[in-house]
């Protein structure tokens, strides 16, 4: 793997742990919406760096599914929980930021925020990046 791969996959990661640590403070803050958004950016985040350690990319979140997808989830590389985990606070995201009344409870974010911590610690040691 090259330099500058590595440091792209650090830089995703750090962007993954900032991103998380600001969706509990919103959560704490009572903004639900903008902490669902903040995880499933975590996750979005961890999933640029999965996809780089493979020289791949994708500029769009649809793409950066498949391609978890179809490079990881579907090979056991990566748990399919995980996948999961992925797709519902894309979704979950998704209807927040684009559908009118959509309410989010602070058990959801609670969950969603639990599975971006999850999806970050697996994969810092799939990529054997040792920070907590």
């Amino acid at each position: 793997m090259s330099e500058d791969t590595r440091r792209l996959i650090a830089y995703r990661l750090d962007q993954a742990q900032e991103t998380l640590n600001a969706a509990r403070e919103l959560a704490a803050a009572g903004h639900e919406r903008d902490a669902v958004n903040r995880a499933y950016y975590a996750m979005f985040y961890c999933g640029l760096a999965l996809l780089a350690s493979k020289g791949l990319g994708a500029s769009k979140h649809s793409g950066v599914l498949s391609l978890l997808g179809r490079h990881f989830i579907k090979t056991g590389a990566f748990p399919v929980d995980y996948g999961r985990y992925l797709r519902e606070a894309f979704e979950l995201r998704q209807g927040a930021d684009y559908r009118e009344f959509v309410q989010i409870t602070q058990e959801q974010v609670q969950e969603i925020i639990a599975h971006a911590d999850a999806f970050l610690r697996y994969t810092r040691q799939m990529l054997g990046d040792s920070k907590p």
